[in-house]
């Protein structure tokens, strides 16, 4: 996209000089005649074609909640948005984020407009943070705005931070269970397998346990480059799958009916929906709008396809909670609570509340989900090495009861 130098009469009769990206510079004089000022002078700086967004990475959101509080206060205290981004961005331990602030502070500078600027990195500030930022500019509530956004990042993070320290555990102790397997099939078996050998036992004297942990040590000895390779092409095949439009929606559908872990992602994914939608409806977004914003960041792409279908009822007068209720994605619980909030005129407090209900509902899930993971993964642990213990000591007890009674013939 061109970028075009420019200078307009502020709204006091003064000149302002300034840079932005548009189409073409009609486009660009429409722009400011929405805001009710007038270009007098424009010039292109840059050929379209030209990189507009630069790439510094993904930020944590950890980060980007500080950088909201932080922020917030600032404007708050009546500091201009550029003295704002340039003490952010020399007070920020994160390097990617100290780069984009300094570019944003630069072209807030040139005259664009904090949600634009924040829209050159996609990858940091997604449609949800750029929404809110645009209606708290459009308001005049910025800092409130950053406030709210600042509030939904950290329980974002939280709800995040549950979900991997309940999982934790679980998977680690799946992780020592299969490197327990390998030693013991790779290394401890090959030595029982040659002591066999040794004492004279032939393959047509080993009991069945015996003779298929002896054949899968040697087929895993002798092939472990194809099993290697075998699953780098499974698990790049997969990703390559998901990353299509019908491989996604399959995966999605997939987590959403998976048993155990299927009930806790729909949880997540309405606790999501719930807060992202409560969020934008309080900080003044459109319902429309905001629930074009909530289809992107629900984290589930056919709840997503239930709210876009929704959003296309609303627009044709139909009420929010009857297309819900016919996705049958939501629970009858939340389509009531809408319908309600709707009906009353507190729609974004109860979208709210449905948000504190369904982050206690999965806290709750992951606690009981956990207390009844550990045990049943000791107890396959425990399973998979005794199988290994009595398959390798079958042939010694044969060995041993066969010179007892070769004694007692003596």
């Amino acid at each position: 996209m061109p970028v075009y130098s420019y200078t307009f009469k502020d709204p006091n009769g003064g000149l302002q000089k300034g840079t932005a990206e548009a189409d073409s510079e009609d486009a660009l004089k429409a722009r400011f005649a929405e805001q009710g000022l007038e270009i007098v002078e424009v010039s292109m700086i840059k050929k379209k074609g030209a990189a507009s967004v630069r790439r510094y990475g993904k930020v944590k959101l950890g980060n980007l909640a500080v950088f909201c509080r932080q922020f917030s206060t600032m404007v708050d205290a009546g500091v201009s948005l550029v003295r704002c981004l340039d003490v952010l961005s020399r007070q920020t331990q994160d390097p990617k984020l100290k780069k984009i602030l300094l570019d944003i502070g630069e072209r807030v500078e040139g005259g664009e407009s904090l949600s634009r600027a924040m829209q050159r990195h996609p990858r940091t500030f997604n449609n949800l943070f750029v929404g809110l930022i645009r209606a708290g500019e459009v308001g005049g509530v910025l800092e409130e705005t950053l406030q709210r956004l600042a509030g939904f990042l950290e329980a974002d993070v939280a709800l995040r931070r549950k979900v991997k320290s309940a999982l934790t555990y679980p998977v680690l102790v799946l992780i020592a269970a299969i490197g327990i397997v390998i030693f013991l099939v790779t290394w401890i078996v090959p030595q029982f397998a040659a002591l066999f050998k040794d004492i004279g036992l032939k393959d047509t004297d080993f009991p069945a346990m015996t003779k298929f942990l002896i054949d899968l040590s040697a087929h895993f000895r002798e092939r472990w480059l194809v099993i290697i390779v075998s699953v780098v092409v499974i698990v790049f095949g997969w990703k390559l799958f998901v990353s299509t439009k019908f491989g996604r929606r399959a995966a999605d559908r997939m987590k959403l009916y998976v048993p155990v872990f299927g009930k806790l992602h729909h949880k997540v994914c309405m606790a999501r929906f719930s807060r992202t939608m409560g969020t934008l409806l309080t900080s003044g977004v459109p319902i429309l709008q905001a629930m074009e914003t909530v289809a992107g960041t629900v984290g589930n792409t056919i709840m997503a396809d239930a709210v876009l279908d929704a959003r296309a009822r609303i627009r044709e007068g139909d009420r929010i909670g009857d297309p819900l209720e016919e996705s049958k994605m939501f629970p009858p619980m939340v389509v009531h609570m809408i319908g309600v909030g709707e009906e009353s005129g507190s729609l974004d407090f109860m979208l709210q509340k449905i948000a504190d209900f369904y982050e206690n509902e999965v806290e709750a899930t992951l606690a009981s989900l956990t207390a009844a993971l550990e045990p049943v993964l000791i107890v396959f642990l425990g399973f998979i090495v005794g199988f290994i213990v009595i398959a390798m000591f079958l042939p010694l007890i044969k060995v041993i009861e066969g010179l007892s009674s070769g004694e007692g013939m003596e």
